[in-house]
């Protein structure tokens, strides 16, 4: 009984978060003199861009701890490598394990799957905050990847460290968005954190909020005014539907897409066990 009345607290320790959170950043933009702006009721309104109010900051910071309690999560990853090549990526992230598998897929110029980039067409893809590694899959098995990836030994895995190229950066973001405890909503505010806008993805609202400045950046002094290359997608209980990254000298920035809780995923131990 006690296990399941540990779950069942799981809402109510995010609204006392929530309301803790609104009460930290109340408090610190009287200290500070932040300029706090009304929420409009009015969902319909179209938001212009703005400095996040207290409430959107607490959301904001909520979120990565949310994404922390629904793990394992399902996500989607589409980056583009350059020269009409688009690497998509299908998987799971466990939060509290720090790893994540999954399959991708490599899409040339033509619409068409091919080695264009020197790498395998299709294969499977595990990682976690020191580096990932690629192995090889069949064509006929449709089962999922973290099942796909149980069977194969550790000798089987090419491993390596990340690099700079969007797929790796996108694959680092992704194992990075989720923790343990929120984020501090008044540091957020102070860093730059600005609402963007409000759409409706798969007929739900959210906020688009891009994330706080790099430490020591000047707004207007480099592209893009100074802001975030990260902007997340986040609704009203603070859970984080969709993150994009902007990466240099490229027109289409990483796109990161989360569909919910994967109950069923067990993340293989083989690529992270020792010897």
């Amino acid at each position: 009984m006690a296990r399941k009345r540990k779950a069942d607290d799981r809402t109510p320790r995010r609204a006392l978060w929530r309301r803790t959170l609104i009460a930290i950043t109340v408090c610190g933009a009287v200290v500070g003199g932040l300029v706090l702006y009304r929420v409009r009721s009015d969902e319909t309104a179209t938001a212009a861009e703005r400095p996040v109010t207290m409430e959107e900051a607490s959301r904001l910071a909520l979120s990565r701890l949310n994404l922390y309690e629904a793990s394992p999560v399902a996500v989607t990853l589409t980056a583009s490598e350059g020269g009409g090549v688009v690497v998509r990526v299908e998987g799971v992230v466990d939060y509290r394990k720090h790893r994540a598998v999954g399959s991708y897929r490599i899409t040339g110029a033509s619409g068409t799957s091919g080695p264009a980039t020197g790498r395998l067409d299709r294969g499977l893809v595990v990682w976690d905050g020191g580096g990932l590694g690629l192995a090889p899959t069949s064509e006929d098995d449709g089962s999922p990847p973290w099942r796909q990836a149980e069977h194969i030994p550790r000798s089987g895995w090419s491993p390596r460290s990340y690099t700079a190229d969007p797929l790796d950066a996108g694959l680092r973001l992704l194992i990075e968005l989720g923790a343990d405890r929120p984020d501090n909503p008044l540091l957020l505010a102070q860093s730059g954190a600005r609402l963007l806008g409000r759409d409706r993805i798969d007929g739900r609202r959210y906020d688009r909020f891009a994330g706080p400045r790099a430490q020591g950046s000047t707004p207007g002094a480099e592209p893009g005014g100074g802001r975030s290359p990260l902007t997340y997608w986040v609704d009203g209980d603070g859970g984080l539907r969709r993150v994009t990254m902007r990466m240099p000298g490229l027109g289409t920035p990483t796109t990161v897409e989360f569909s919910g809780r994967e109950s069923r995923a067990k993340l293989p131990e083989a690529p992270w066990s020792a010897g």
